[in-house]
C-alpha cells in the first residue's frame, strides 16, 4: 500500500533539517513537492534527510532536485545509497544541456533535403502496395461472404456511402458537363466555320463527350467530393483512436471502412457517367441549335449515324478504373492520417491532388492503348 509523500522540517544542532518520509513516486506526490519547494526557500542553509523514505522514483527523485535547485549540494542528502545513486542520476540527467543539430545549408541542404525525398517515395510506395494487397484480400472474400456469410457485408453502409459519395453528385456533375459541351460547340462551330464544315461540330461534341470529356469531368469532380470525404472521415477516426478500437474488438477497419466506400463509388459511378454524357450532349445540342441552326433530331441523327456507340463504351470503360483508383486514394491517406490536425490536413490534401492526377495519367493510358487497338 502506498504512502503519501510527506515532510517535516525540525532543528538539529543549530541546523535545520528537512526530513521526508512515506513513497515519494509519481502516483503518491501529490502537493508535497510544491511545499517541499516552499520550504526549502524559507531556510537558506539546509539539509535534506530522506532516509525514511520507503520508494523513490526517476519523478520523486526529480521532483526533490527541482525543490532544492539544480545547483544544490547532493552531499547534504543523507539517504539511502540506492536512493542517493538515483538522485545522482537524474540529477547529472538533469545538467545535459540539450544537443542541437546545426542545419543545413547550401549544397548540404539539397542533398538533405533529396535523400528525405527519396525515402519518403520509397516508404509511401511500400504503404501503398500493403494497402493493395488488404484491399484484395478483402474483396476476394467478398464473394465468399455472400454465401456463407452475408451479414458480414455491411449493406446498409454501402447504399448510404453510394447516395452520399455518388448520387448527391449529379447536379454538379450534370451542370459541369452541360457546360462543358457547350463550350466544345462553340469552339467548334467557330473554328470550323471558317473551313465550310460547320456541320461536323456534331461529330466533334459526340466524340469529346462521349470519350474523353464524360468521365474525366466525372472523375474529377468525385475526386474532390468523395476522395476529400473519405480521407477526412478516415482520418478523424484515426485521430480519435476509434480505428484502433476497432483492431482491438477484432474488426477488420478495410472489411468495415474501405470495403463499403470501395463499392459505393464502383456503383455509382457508372450512372453518374452516363448522366455526364446526357449533360454534355444536351449542352452541344443547345449550341449547334442556337448557332448553327441544326436541330436536335439532326444532331442526334448524326450522333447515331457517324458516332456510334464504340465511343461511349469506351469512356464508360474507363469508370470502374477511375472509381477504384478515387476511392483507394481517398482511404489509403485517411488511413496514414497521424494524431494531429497538420496531419490530416495534409492527407486530404493529398489526397484531392493524387487523384486527379492519376485521372489523368490513366486517362493518358486509356488513350495509347486504345490508339493501339485502333478503337
Amino acid at each position: 500500500m502506498e504512502r503519501p509523500a510527506h515532510f517535516s522540517v525540525r532543528a538539529t544542532d543549530g541546523e535545520p533539517v528537512l526530513r521526508c518520509s512515506g513513497d515519494w513516486t509519481a502516483h503518491s506526490l501529490g502537493k508535497a513537492a510544491d511545499e517541499l519547494a516552499e520550504a526549502v526557500r524559507t531556510h537558506s542553509d539546509i539539509a535534506i534527510e530522506i532516509q525514511r523514505v520507503r520508494r523513490l522514483d526517476t519523478a520523486g527523485a526529480f521532483a526533490l532536485i527541482r525543490a532544492v535547485g539544480v545547483d544544490f549540494d547532493l552531499k547534504k542528502f543523507h539517504a539511502k545509497p540506492e536512493h542517493l545513486r538515483l538522485l545522482e542520476l537524474v540529477d547529472s540527467a538533469v545538467h545535459v544541456e540539450p544537443l542541437v543539430a546545426p542545419a543545413p545549408r547550401g549544397f548540404h541542404e539539397l542533398t538533405v533535403r533529396i535523400g528525405k525525398g527519396v525515402f519518403n517515395i520509397a516508404y509511401e510506395w511500400i504503404d501503398t502496395l500493403a494497402f493493395l494487397g488488404h484491399l484484395l484480400v478483402v474483396l476476394v472474400r467478398m464473394p465468399v461472404y455472400l454465401f456463407t456469410h452475408p451479414k458480414r457485408i455491411r449493406w446498409a453502409a454501402i447504399f448510404s456511402l453510394a447516395e452520399r459519395a455518388g448520387l448527391d453528385a449529379i447536379p454538379i456533375v450534370a451542370v459541369t458537363s452541360f457546360f462543358i459541351g457547350a463550350v466544345v460547340g462553340l469552339l467548334g462551330a467557330n473554328m470550323l466555320r471558317q473551313f465550310g464544315a460547320e456541320v461536323f461540330a456534331v461529330e466533334l461534341i459526340g466524340v469529346a463527350v462521349l470519350r474523353e470529356f464524360n468521365i474525366i469531368i466525372t472523375a474529377v469532380l468525385l475526386a474532390g467530393r468523395s476522395a476529400s470525404s473519405f480521407a477526412a472521415e478516415l482520418g478523424s477516426m484515426k485521430m480519435n483512436q476509434e480505428i484502433d478500437a476497432m483492431r482491438v474488438m477484432g474488426v477488420d477497419p478495410y472489411e468495415a471502412l474501405v470495403l463499403p466506400r470501395f463499392l459505393a463509388l464502383l456503383i455509382t459511378i457508372l450512372p453518374l457517367t452516363f448522366v455526364a454524357t446526357l449533360a454534355g450532349l444536351l449542352g452541344g445540342m443547345i449550341v449547334v441549335w442556337s448557332v448553327l441552326d441544326l436541330g436536335p433530331a439532326f444532331f442526334l441523327q448524326r450522333i447515331v449515324d457517324n458516332v456510334g456507340v464504340v465511343h461511349f463504351m469506351v469512356g464508360m470503360s474507363k469508370a470502374p478504373v477511375m472509381a477504384a483508383v478515387i476511392a483507394g486514394i481517398g482511404c489509403r491517406q485517411g488511413l496514414e492520417v497521424g494524431g494531429d490536425v497538420e496531419s490530416l490536413g495534409r492527407r486530404v490534401t493529398a489526397a484531392v491532388v493524387h487523384a486527379i492526377f492519376a485521372i489523368i495519367m490513366l486517362d493518358a493510358a486509356f488513350a495509347l492503348l486504345f490508339m493501339k487497338l485502333n478503337i
